[in-house]
C-alpha cells in the first residue's frame, strides 16, 4: 500500500472546497464567456465549467454558481451564445467575471444568430438555447441545444490551469508539433 500524500483526502469529511480546488485544478480547462442580450441590453458572465455533452441532439453543458446575478436573466432569456475565449483574451475572463459593472461598456461584439453577443477574436463561439438545468450542489449545471457554431482554428483557446492562465500549441498528425 502506498503512503497517501498531502494532497490525498482518504474520507469524504477530508475532501475541503482548498483541497477540491488543489486537485481539481490538475486537469486543464478552457475559459468561456455566456452571453445574452435582453430588452435592456447584452448580459454575460465567465464560466470555466463548460464541456460538450451530445452529439445526438447536439448538446453542451455548463455550471454557472448559484450566487450568478447574471444566469437567472439569461435563463429567462432562453437562448445564449458560449464564447470560448483565445490565449489573448484574459482581459474578458477578468471582465466578465466582474459584478456589479457594465461587463460590455467598450465591447464590441458580433451576433450569433440567436441575437447572443459573439465576442471578436474567440477560438469558437456556440449559439444556443436552454434544454434543461439540473441541481448541482452551489453550481446549476445547464444544458444547452446547438443551434449554430464556428470556430477560427488559428486563435488558440486560453486556458486555466493551477489557478492561473496558460495556453499552448496543438499537436499535429500522429503527434507532431505544428510550426
Amino acid at each position: 500500500m502506498t503512503t497517501p500524500s498531502p494532497q490525498t483526502a482518504l474520507h469524504p469529511d477530508q475532501v475541503t472546497p482548498q483541497l477540491l480546488r488543489e486537485v481539481l485544478g490538475q486537469f486543464v480547462s478552457g475559459i468561456v464567456v455566456i452571453t445574452s442580450v435582453g430588452p435592456d441590453g447584452p448580459v454575460g458572465f465567465t464560466c470555466q465549467s463548460f464541456a460538450s455533452l451530445s452529439l445526438d441532439p447536439p448538446l453542451i453543458s455548463f455550471s454557472p454558481a448559484r450566487s450568478s446575478s447574471t444566469w437567472p436573466r439569461i435563463r429567462e432569456i432562453g437562448t445564449f451564445c458560449v464564447n470560448v475565449l483565445a490565449e489573448d483574451h484574459e482581459h474578458h475572463s477578468a471582465g466578465f467575471a466582474r459584478s456589479g459593472v457594465d461587463k460590455f461598456a467598450g465591447v464590441d461584439w458580433d451576433q450569433a444568430p440567436s441575437g447572443a453577443p459573439v465576442l471578436p477574436g474567440v477560438s469558437a463561439w456556440i449559439d444556443c438555447e436552454l434544454w434543461a438545468e439540473y441541481d448541482g450542489g452551489d453550481h446549476t449545471i445547464v444544458t444547452g441545444r446547438v443551434n449554430a457554431l464556428g470556430a477560427d482554428p488559428e486563435n488558440l483557446p486560453l486556458l486555466f490551469y493551477r489557478g492561473g492562465y496558460t495556453f499552448t500549441a496543438p499537436s499535429g498528425p500522429a503527434g507532431q508539433k505544428w510550426t
